[in-house]
């Protein structure tokens, strides 16, 4: 594989040409650099004290127990190095993206040679003193992690969970047209689903209103224990899989073999100018109207051995290039006399009495090359997003608002009615919000954001008919693929703008796992001073698991907010909006809050609505409330029972349950309560939004039975609720995997959430009824029978459920 050829061309704004080559003088700057952050990657995994060898290594300089990675980070110093000189000789605007999580250590070290660690973290300052703090922080408690957490400055990944590095790039140029992300995927990395699929995000970039991606595959050969496929395939073959993803593939090799690193340098410096010069081209190029196809963006392969410039062999064994330099190199350091011996050879080979003046500063060549100010990658205000973050211009939601003469009169489609909103949210925010979701947004009823953008698509174009609304550029970004629609939105939120995702409720599980990540992203950060508030990750989940009956069980599952709720409660928000006016006052609420995690559950189908727009907001605001309208109690009484609802079908169920009641035992003191934020049910003491004790007792009683019909698993709800004073007069409906391809109706008697059923549960719970209502709950029962043989007569409900109306 050799280096491609890139003709020359004018300057392009954000992206200049090559005008220096590479001198010597630059090749002990690069050389200097990443012997610096070399020496202090290894410090902070191994040292305690005697940062700078001013005498020999004793035991007790050594850290107790020894953590952290080490086989990745020597190559993303290399890379981190070369880059700095890039950015200082074509001005650019470029963070930095380290997909191998285990290089916490080099990052570190490199936001310390470029002078922001210190900046933010003024006690470790350049000094000898502040190189034993930097050392002693690291994987050490109350200190920092071993990842590029968000403590890290210029971080917008922390790489902890491997996979999504490219996706969260591809996020971060977005509306960036200026911006550069190197992101460095580790050949371990490039094993995983996500990031094997986020190779096609090239497809979705605009050359002209978007960044660019410069994806380096970092190939080392060795994971923990195993060597890695892309590392053990010929290289024809991976230059073939590179061009077949789009790519103009450039590789470089070096490190083997006790090669002079300056040669090494040498050439991955040509071939990043090249690569350099190629990107310039393609903007210039779309600058001037003159790309008449999807160009190929280059791609870096760069093949270093794992664990680079470590000890060759360790007792005997292979270190360097091997498996066995992934983590901790000599694990037994501090208390095995030989091993001291070893590392101390191993940290002098750097020679740091070149790298550090006598004050512990470091020296200038080892800095030369930090770009000044905001272009340093670590100072980068784009990873810092929400320095740059704008509130969005939000329409009035309340303009957009169904008629609701009485409860139940008009029916719509909430999310339809959602979508006309975000339609003009777009037209608003033309330039920093964007909707993504997995080939779902008009499935899920929000087409009408057509009328004013398109999906962004940079592929090939067929038929305008069959194609409709793709374009190079739009607002809508669909890929088949939940973990790069996640990570693109991430990326997106992280660098300073907003969006949402919209998925099929029973699908959203496949980002469970990325959810988690970002979750306790924002969790650290928000204790971090230096990291601004970003805006928060909106979920719209829809096509749910109450109408998926024509899909079947395997559409049918709830179970995201479960995962959800196990996250700390200052960033989870779980809403469950019951029609289409609360569902447009609870997004305008998402989309103007900052550094949460908005879970949203509404259904496409059209259904009643049942509040007008004032009561709307009035119920949303406060999260929870009775519905005096449907209940039968008299005001200044108590009731005999609270029906409880959460969820558009559970409040369909329960105010047609309550309207049985209401014609079979009129003299029933029924109170109907609808929760639509759910985190309303915790106690105050656990979650911020939580309601006090005394605001519970007021609402669902101490003493009264309660039946809570609810969009999930029913046990969720006992766990919100366990610590309330009447928590053992609280029973539960909600879907118990009971499910196929059947009838809406059929779907609710499956699980037993049923109106039907909730009438039963009044009569089995409130005192006396069972024996005087043994009618009532005959006739129950029976409905139950007749509307299932319905069903399995004639394929649809029976009328008196279809047709009903309050």
């Amino acid at each position: 594989m050799t280096a491609e050829t890139v003709a020359g061309g004018g300057g392009s704004t954000g992206f200049a040409f090559r005008t220096d080559s590479v001198t010597d003088r630059t090749l002990d700057e690069l050389d200097a650099w990443w012997r610096a952050a070399n020496y202090l990657s290894i410090g902070q995994i191994y040292l305690l004290d005697n940062p700078l060898l001013r005498e020999p290594l004793a035991p007790a300089h050594i850290k107790s127990r020894l953590l952290g990675h080490w086989g990745t980070t020597p190559g993303l110093n290399f890379v981190y190095a070369h880059l700095n000189r890039v950015i200082r000789d074509r001005d650019l605007n470029t963070i930095f993206i380290a997909g191998p999580g285990h290089g916490g250590p080099g990052m570190v070290a490199n936001t310390y040679l470029d002078g922001t660690y210190s900046e933010i973290y003024d006690d470790i300052d350049h000094t000898t003193d502040g190189v034993r703090k930097l050392f002693r922080q690291f994987s050490f408690p109350g200190g920092i992690p071993s990842h590029v957490a968000p403590e890290t400055p210029g971080s917008i990944h922390e790489g902890g969970e491997l996979g999504y590095s490219l996706s969260h790039a591809y996020g971060a140029v977005f509306d960036n047209p200026d911006l550069l992300v190197a992101a460095v995927v580790g050949d371990g990395e490039a094993e995983t689903g996500p990031l094997a699929t986020s190779w096609h995000s090239n497809k979705f970039i605009d050359p002209l209103h978007d960044g660019v991606v410069l994806p380096i595959l970092h190939l080392n050969g060795y994971k923990i224990a195993n060597p890695t496929l892309l590392a053990r395939i010929p290289d024809l073959e991976l230059d073939q899989l590179m061009r077949g993803y789009g790519h103009t593939p450039y590789l470089v090799s070096g490190g083997f073999d006790h090669e002079d690193p300056r040669e090494v340098h040498r050439r991955f410096a040509a071939v990043l100018d090249e690569a350099m010069d190629q990107i310039a081209q393609i903007k210039a190029d779309a600058r001037a109207g003159r790309l008449d196809a999807r160009p190929s963006w280059p791609m870096i392969i760069l093949r270093t051995p794992k664990g680079w410039t470590c000890p060759a062999f360790i007792d005997g064994k292979p270190a360097e290039n091997s498996w066995r330099s992934h983590q901790v190199p000599l694990p037994d350091a501090r208390d095995t006399p030989a091993h001291v011996t070893v590392l101390e050879d191993w940290l002098r080979s750097y020679r740091p009495e070149e790298l550090f003046d006598d004050a512990g500063a470091v020296v200038p060549l080892a800095t030369a090359l930090a770009p000044d100010g905001d272009r340093r990658m670590s100072a980068n205000p784009v990873a810092n997003g929400g320095l740059l973050r704008v509130p969005l211009r939000l329409p009035n939601f309340r303009d957009y608002a169904v008629e609701v003469p009485t409860p139940g009169e008009t029916t719509s489609s909430a999310t339809a009615v959602l979508g006309t909103w975000l339609r003009d949210v777009i037209v608003a925010n033309p330039d920093n919000f964007r909707i993504f979701g997995p080939d779902e947004t008009a499935s899920n009823r929000l087409q009408s954001v057509f009328e004013a953008t398109d999906k962004q698509w940079d592929a090939e174009v067929i038929d305008a008919d069959l194609d409709n609304h793709l374009a190079r550029s739009g607002r809508v970004m669909e890929m088949l693929s939940e973990h790069q629609c996640e990570g693109w939105l991430e990326g997106y939120l992280l660098t300073g703008r907003h969006g949402l995702i919209t998925s099929y409720e029973a699908f959203i599980h496949i980002v469970d796992s990325m959810f988690n990540q970002h979750a306790k992203w924002l969790k650290t950060s928000r204790a971090i001073a230096w990291r601004r508030p970003i805006s928060s990750l909106n979920y719209l989940l829809s096509s749910h698991v109450w109408r998926q009956d024509h899909n079947g069980a395997s559409h049918q599952d709830p179970g995201f907010i479960d995962h959800v709720v196990n996250k700390k409660a200052d960033v989870v928000r779980v809403y469950l909006p019951f029609d289409a006016n609360t569902l447009l006052s609870t997004y305008d609420h998402c989309l103007r809050s900052v550094d949460y995690v908005n879970v949203v559950v509404a259904g496409k189908q059209p259904q009643a609505n049942w509040l007008s727009m004032p009561d709307a907001v009035l119920h949303c605001t406060r999260g929870l409330g009775i519905f005096e309208w449907a209940g039968t109690e008299r005001r200044g009484e108590e009731p005999d029972v609270v029906l409880a609802c959460a969820g558009d079908v559970p409040t369909l169920e329960v105010l047609a349950a309550a309207s049985l009641l209401r014609a079979s035992v009129p003299t029933l003191k029924v109170r109907v309560v609808n929760v639509v934020d759910l985190m309303r049910l915790q106690s105050e003491d656990q979650h911020p939004h939580g309601l006090s004790d005394a605001e519970y007792d007021a609402i669902f009683t101490t003493d009264k039975p309660v039946i809570f019909a609810y969009h999930g698993y029913p046990w969720l709800i006992h766990r919100l609720t366990y610590r309330r004073r009447g928590h053992a007069n609280l029973h539960v409906r909600g879907f118990i995997e009971e499910g196929t391809t059947t009838t809406p109706f059929d779907m609710v008697m499956l699980n037993d959430l049923d109106r039907y059923r909730l009438v039963i549960d009044v009569l089995d719970r409130v005192p006396g009824l069972d024996a005087r209502q043994g009618t009532l709950r005959q006739e129950m029962q029976d409905a139950r029978i007749l509307a299932r043989a319905h069903t399995r007569e004639f394929g649809v409900d029976i009328p008196v459920v279809a047709d009903w109306t309050w």
